[in-house]
């Protein structure tokens, strides 16, 4: 029952490579400091729901973290919400609220789709509004250094005159990224390839006080600036979709090097976009809010649950472009039951299973093939196609050996925790129930008993952390004058 690599796959051990976009080749993983890894990935801008494209790269580098955790590095993984915008200022307007107050209402609901994905939280979530003080800092550094200057309304651009190797991420020539269309106009540029770094306030805009009068962040100066506070200057991996290697990523790397000297980050990873058919139904186009197609999580998680939903982009590669359709997640669903009912029949087994000899259903061999059929698959630069075909192979040898009552008791107490191991990477399985409602209660008991002593000895920030969390997992402690109760949210 011993796994068969297929074509290009071997079993010997392989370091991680991962594609690195400024080279764009595959590299060996090497971090910066011997076993933790600091990484920063895009995130959202706060003024919608959020939609199945931007679910693609959340789920993308939840399975990496989630890897290189398994790999056993120590990875500090910050997500960033961009809460200043002009989008979030327009609509803001519109509905007659405050722009900070429409990013907290998407940011709670950013929280609740990423649960329906099935995504770990990152360990940081720094907002743009809270990083003004870092980000005029920065801003005021890369005048220093004479790569910015001031217009005469109180805007900061950055001169990419200054530099000599604009492009090296996008790979393309100057003259080509000007004529891309994502490039903002403005007379005073002294180049019109030249971005803000810091816009002068207009009416009725959320703004803060600066060196240059009022005004707000530039969109590319806010990741540069929180990466600077919470990871350091130089960081592991940086991550986000394709669609923003020009000219955020590209301009991220200009500024933060303009500041601190050193290369931003050793490895860039991208995405691939997830795509729908055309307006004429001949072509695919990204999806995109800006383009009116776009389907959102709360929608498609109605109805489909979230394994369906991670198989569905994980069983193509993180940097092919993928095409979204009913059709398509239907075929994912009935693919993953396979992997499911597989795991459901294997803890039924088990209950009735032959107490035989684990040795002699060469379950000690076949776990560990399958185990470095999964790493080699993983290893080669997150390749989670080939890694969930390794547990297609899995399935296949498990079902024949269980409709032959051929595999021991321990052996298949072997595998089915070698399924839960892949499991905590890709989470395609749902969680069972778990504990019964008792148990639940037990523990929820402990728990309300420690925070009141917690409190009791004035120790709030702990007691605090505790209601904060479980929240997090879906259960609210609500206080009252006869103690704390708990319920599932």
């Amino acid at each position: 029952m011993s796994y068969v690599p297929l074509s290009g796959y071997h079993i010997d051990q392989m370091s991680l490579m991962i594609h690195n976009t400024l080279t764009n080749s595959k590299e060996e993983f090497k971090t910066i400091e011997p076993g933790k890894v600091k990484m920063y990935v895009c995130g959202v801008t706060v003024y919608d729901d959020i939609h199945m494209g931007h679910a693609r790269c959340m789920i993308v580098f939840d399975t990496v973290v989630r890897y290189l955790r398994y790999q056993g590095y120590q990875v500090t993984h910050v997500t960033n919400f961009t809460d200043v915008d002009d989008k979030i200022i327009n609509r803001a307007a519109k509905e007659g609220i405050d722009p900070l107050e429409l990013s907290a209402r998407y940011i709670d609901k950013y929280f609740e789709d990423a649960a329906k994905l099935g995504i770990n939280k990152a360990d940081i979530y720094p907002k743009a509004s809270e990083c003004i003080g870092d980000i005029i800092e920065m801003v005021q550094k890369i005048i220093d250094n004479g790569f910015g200057y001031v217009t005469s309304d109180g805007s900061v651009y950055f001169s990419i005159d200054k530099v000599k190797d604009y492009g090296r991420l996008v790979k393309s020539k100057l003259e080509d990224m000007s004529s891309s269309g994502r490039v903002q106009m403005d007379e005073e540029k002294k180049n019109p390839m030249d971005f803000a770094v810091w816009k002068a306030a207009k009416p009725g805009e959320c703004s803060w006080d600066s060196p240059w009068g009022k005004g707000r962040p530039g969109w590319h100066i806010e990741c540069s600036a929180m990466i600077g506070r919470y990871l350091g200057e130089q960081i592991d991996i940086h991550g986000g979709g394709n669609d923003l290697i020009f000219p955020h990523h590209e301009n991220e790397i200009l500024q933060t090097e303009a500041v601190t000297g050193k290369p931003l980050a050793n490895y860039w990873m991208h995405n691939g976009m997830l795509q729908v058919k055309g307006h004429g139904m001949t072509k695919e186009e990204k999806m995109s809010k800006s383009l009116g197609n776009f389907f959102t999580v709360k929608d498609v998680a109605a109805k489909y649950d979230p394994q369906t939903i991670r198989f569905y982009f994980l069983n193509t590669h993180y940097m092919s472009p993928l095409l979204y359709g009913e059709d398509m997640l239907e075929e994912a669903k009935a693919a993953d039951s396979r992997i499911i009912n597989c795991y459901k029949d294997l803890k039924s087994y088990i209950k009735t299973a032959p107490e035989g000899d684990a040795e002699a259903d060469d379950c000690c061999d076949s776990i560990e093939s399958y185990r470095q059929g999964f790493k080699d698959a993983m290893d080669d630069d997150f390749n989670t196609r080939q890694a969930i075909e390794v547990i297609f192979q899995m399935v296949r040898a498990l079902n024949k050996a269980m409709n032959e009552k051929t595999l021991s008791k321990k052996a298949a107490e072997r595998h089915l925790k070698l399924l839960d191991e892949f499991n905590g990477i890709l989470n395609i399985i749902p969680a069972e129930d778990g504990a019964d409602d008792g148990t639940l209660d037990d523990v929820m008991n402990i728990l309300i008993d420690l925070r009141a002593e917690l409190r009791k000895n004035k120790m709030y920030d702990l007691a605090d952390m505790i209601r904060d969390r479980l929240k997090d997992a879906g259960v609210v402690l609500e206080d009252s004058k006869d103690g704390a109760k708990w319920k599932k949210i």
